[in-house]
């Protein structure tokens, strides 16, 4: 299997960067190698960098599987869905550098973090599933219900308005945006500061402030297993 995940441990936060060489799909294979990625930075207990290759964050799923649907599809779908409720409820800081453009599945990411740092540029960002002509899966609803501003939570799930990095501050995908050259750095300063916090504090504080968003995402993703239309 080829590496689409790189992993390196640098003092105290890890970085896990993606880069399929294209657009970064959530395969099940790079699922499967982000969960090991952060199993890795689970058992360093560092905290959790997050970015992709140069202009693309994350394209969402395979569609070359998603949409002949199937067993495959079934699997992947719920494996992005578990990963992204993983990011939400990690027990360290999870810090996300946006390198570019991030659909769907990738945007569901992005609202996983503690901390968004986003490229600018001429990036498109959002969740992009209706108008490809897909339903939007309960576990979307959930996930941009909790991170979302009110003003864009309906526009950007019913409505496909897809944003560039400013707007996507103002609609909730990011928190802040630097240029697209001084990403990495500020992600990594972000990333140590995050290493002073007290890690047991941060983790029951985050599940406390979560708990309601949690409860909700997990019983999303089991009404999207029993009604996947």
């Amino acid at each position: 299997m080829s590496t689409l995940v790189s992993y390196e441990l640098e003092h105290s936060f890890a970085t896990l960067r993606m880069d399929d060489g294209k657009v970064n799909v959530l395969s099940l294979a790079m699922l499967s190698q982000l969960n090991a990625a952060l199993d890795q930075a689970q058992a360093a207990r560092a905290v959790v960098l997050l970015t992709g290759r140069t202009g693309v964050f994350s394209a969402g799923f395979d569609l070359s599987v998603l949409r002949p649907g199937g067993d495959e599809a079934r699997a992947m779908l719920q494996a992005g869905f578990q990963l992204a409720l993983r990011l939400l409820s990690f027990p360290t800081p999870v810090v996300i550098a946006c390198t570019g453009h991030s659909l769907a599945m990738g945007a569901f990411l992005l609202l996983a973090g503690d901390l968004r740092l986003g490229a600018e540029g001429a990036f498109k960002i959002g969740v992009n599933e209706v108008a490809i002509g897909m339903t939007m899966p309960y576990f979307g609803v959930e996930m941009c219900r909790q991170r979302l501003a009110p003003a864009y939570f309906q526009r950007a799930v019913i409505n496909a308005e897809i944003y560039d990095p400013a707007q996507a501050v103002t609609a909730g995908f990011l928190d802040h945006t630097v240029g697209a050259d001084a990403l990495a750095a500020a992600a990594q300063s972000a990333a140590a500061a995050f290493s002073k916090l007290d890690p047991t504090v941060h983790a029951a504080t985050k599940l406390r402030v979560r708990a309601h968003a949690l409860q909700a995402i997990r019983e999303a993703i089991v009404a999207d297993v029993l009604d996947p239309e």
